[in-house]
């Protein structure tokens, strides 16, 4: 029994260093792009269920884990809110570290132009906003090693 206590401990300290998603409306991701706050922002639209950007989430998290100064990433999810514990279960099982913001806006057409006006809705895709400067760059397509670092220069 006492050797069960530390093995028990360390599993749920494990498993609580993993983020969780937050649910929001578009007011919040809106806000998110649009502040002043002289941060380069990273935002990604993911989905679980979607294998490319499964495959790039570990450029995201690697930039996150250690960003150039004034770099902040944030990945949007774009699984239906009443799959929250799955998402919560992927980001747990990926030990994943980056803020998750489950979209919760199912009407895509509201929101998509807002994001970017040359979005096809098609994921994954990736803005990155420098609100210092007002350079934008948004792409749509799966990204490989190098491509954030590319992007983010061509806003600074």
């Amino acid at each position: 029994m006492k050797n069960l206590i530390p093995i028990l401990m360390l599993f749920l300290a494990g498993t609580a260093s993993a983020q969780k998603a937050r649910v929001v409306k578009f007011d919040v991701l809106q806000t998110l792009i649009e502040s002043n706050d002289k941060k380069i922002k990273v935002i990604n639209f993911w989905a679980t269920w979607c294998a490319p950007c499964v495959k790039e989430i570990p450029l995201f998290e690697a930039l996150n884990a250690s960003p150039p100064d004034g770099v902040e990433v944030t990945l949007i999810n774009l699984d239906f809110a009443d799959k929250i514990d799955k998402v919560n279960s992927f980001l747990i099982r990926k030990n994943m570290k980056s803020t998750v913001l489950l979209l919760d806006e199912i009407d895509y057409n509201k929101w998509i132009d807002k994001v970017d006006k040359h979005w096809s809705g098609a994921m994954p895709a990736t803005l990155i906003v420098n609100s210092s400067t007002g350079k934008r760059r948004f792409v749509e397509r799966e990204l490989a090693e190098g491509d954030l670092e590319k992007l983010i220069n061509e806003v600074k």
